[in-house]
């Protein structure tokens, strides 16, 4: 295999268009996302059909500027990148077939990229030096997992969400106190004008030992305590609320991932997904971290919302294993980390 190998990527998962060159898994040459947070916040949430659809009007612009950017032609190209799994399967088509037909045109190895996987490389892009083993916490809108990767391509489920996504709790009780959508950078911002522990918001208690979540609960016991202060005439502290709700699910994750150290016996964690930019879980887990003598690795904000160069990154370490797609490679809307 040549030295300097290059990834075209496209991840078209959710409501990023996303184009990327990267360069032996760990250099970004370009990262071109084109976002449609503005068209679907009037909506409060995703809606599919329009996220698909605006896929289609975006994704050949965000390919050319990745490549204008990085200041190559597809002639110099090794092979394409392309996320086929989970999302929304209509999202998932467009950069699907846009991909194959690179692939197949410009003869070179199709590569089929999980998008969750897609996430924790991005920490191979943030931190060049980094090798597995380590522990990864995958927080977004979507999901929310505790990762033992133990070698690239090699990973282990240690703890999931039951019900919600940390990041869909986010977004349903930011719509509930009136912050819109996207919820977590929203309750954030507005966490630090509150009081954590203005208000006792419930962690998820299991019977069995286990590193799962739920965030269901805590939703609803947010969503109670605002009925109960309006049934009661009493003011909301929309502040108070942000920043025990945030409290609440942040030491819920961070005790988690560190128990996952703790068993997996690794002195690594590294945060991946959208919310692995909110700036509260990042204190919490570099507070717990320089405790336990345990590194926590952060990716800047660009590489924990959906991009394509963690695509790439995933995709090189695929390519390295021999395990091109074929161009018949459908779209897997539930596909499940590990799965191939």
């Amino acid at each position: 295999m040549k030295e300097d190998i290059k990834i075209l990527a496209l991840e078209t998962s959710c409501d990023e268009t996303a184009a990327a060159v990267v360069v032996n898994g760990r250099k970004i040459l370009s990262n071109i996302i084109s976002s449609q947070i503005d068209i679907h916040a009037k909506f409060g949430g995703v809606v599919p059909e329009v996220a698909s659809r605006k896929h289609v009007e975006a994704v050949s612009f965000v390919v050319e500027e990745a490549l204008r950017e990085a200041g190559v032609t597809l002639s110099d190209i090794d092979a394409v990148a392309v996320t086929y799994g989970p999302g929304l399967v209509g999202a998932l088509l467009v950069g699907l077939q846009y991909a194959k037909a690179l692939a197949y045109g410009m003869h070179k190895p199709l590569i089929g990229v999980n998008h969750i996987e897609g996430h924790i490389s991005a920490n191979f892009i943030a931190s060049p030096e980094l090798e597995p083993p380590f522990v990864c916490l995958v927080v977004s809108g979507g999901h929310t997992f505790i990762v033992y990767m133990k070698d690239y391509g090699d990973f282990e489920i240690m703890g999931q969400t039951r019900d919600d996504a940390a990041g869909e709790a986010y977004d349903k009780v930011a719509r509930a106190i009136g912050l819109g959508y996207p919820g977590g950078p929203k309750i954030d911002k507005l966490a630090v004008e509150g009081d954590a522990n203005a208000i006792t918001f419930p962690r998820a208690n299991f019977h069995e030992d286990t590193l799962d979540f739920s965030f269901s609960g805590i939703k609803s016991a947010v969503l109670n305590y605002l009925n109960k202060m309006t049934m009661t005439g009493e003011t909301v502290n929309r502040a108070d609320v942000a920043a025990s709700f945030q409290k609440a699910v942040v030491d819920v994750l961070v005790d988690n991932a560190m128990k996952a150290c703790e068993i997996k016996k690794v002195d690594k964690i590294a945060l991946a997904g959208g919310v692995a930019s909110n700036t509260a879980l990042r204190r919490a887990m570099e507070e717990a971290g320089s405790k336990k003598g345990i590194e926590i690795l952060c990716p800047p904000p660009v590489l924990c919302t959906d991009n394509a160069a963690m695509i790439g990154s995933a995709a090189y370490y695929e390519l390295l294993r021999g395990k091109p797609a074929k161009l018949s490679l459908n779209a897997l809307p539930h596909l499940k980390l590990g799965e191939r």
